[in-house]
């Protein structure tokens, strides 16, 4: 079983919060949960957490979805496919995964290690899918309804207040269409080691830019970016509305 690293002030470390949770896991199931296909292609092509990754991604999703349907009963479909989409993104496993000091547990090839792969939000996203996949064959749905719960349900309860803020993307891209504006283009630039890239942003709406948008991976400059389009068209939009109500009443 991997060490203990310990948690911060305002988080456990992930075996802490198992033991504090009553979680069952495995020890020869977390091994395998921590180790990436790279540390397994250097030692002779033993057995990696892929397989745990695909079965914690369905288990996670079946709970939260779950959790969706009877905690927001008069979310529509489409709300709850957006909430949902946001708390299981890599983004958000990534962030799970750094707060619960995964990062430092799991096994990697040298290769991965030279390049930063402990932080990584790709391979901290996959091992968290992994792990989860470990509890609930550790310990059945029950097992891994109290993991998945514990971390998950207060993502989704602060999603829903997110309002447009949940996917500045869709969000920019909806807007845009209800005010007759061609799709968003966004342009990128790229700067940094390949272990440690730095994105920059721009969303592009005919001859208007907006941004930058900064983060460690495209997607995250870009829903940056987007953020600050969408508020900027959002109170464009709503002092035009003002302007047409204030001079209909002056009619």
């Amino acid at each position: 079983m991997a060490a203990d690293n310990g948690g911060s002030a305002t988080s456990l470390s992930f075996l802490s919060l198992i033991e504090e949770l009553g979680v069952q896991m495995d020890a020869d199931l977390l091994d395998l949960a921590l180790t990436h296909r790279s540390y397994a292609y250097e030692h002779g092509q033993i057995p990696n957490n892929e397989r745990l990754e695909f079965l914690g991604d369905s288990v996670l999703g079946v709970i939260v979805t779950e959790y969706l349907y009877r905690s927001y009963p008069d979310h529509a479909e489409g709300q709850l496919a957006k909430l949902r989409a946001s708390v299981v993104s890599a983004v958000s496993l990534a962030e799970v995964a750094r707060e619960l000091h995964i990062g430092t547990m799991i096994k990697l090839g040298k290769g991965e290690i030279s390049t930063g792969g402990a932080d990584k939000s790709s391979i901290l996203a996959d091992t968290t899918e992994a792990l989860i996949g470990a509890i609930f064959l550790s310990g059945g749905r029950e097992n891994a309804e109290t993991f998945v719960h514990h971390i998950f349900d207060p993502l989704v309860d602060h999603a829903a207040t997110l309002g447009a803020g949940l996917d500045w993307k869709t969000s920019l891209q909806e807007i845009a269409a209800s005010l007759g504006l061609d799709p968003t283009v966004y342009e990128i630039e790229e700067s940094g080691p390949d272990h440690d890239k730095r994105f920059k942003a721009w969303a592009v709406l005919g001859d208007r830019r907006f941004g930058p948008g900064k983060g460690h991976n495209k997607k995250h400059a870009e829903q940056q970016a987007s953020a600050v389009a969408y508020k900027v068209l959002a109170a464009e939009a709503a002092k035009a509305a003002e302007v047409v109500k204030s001079a209909g009443g002056d009619a």
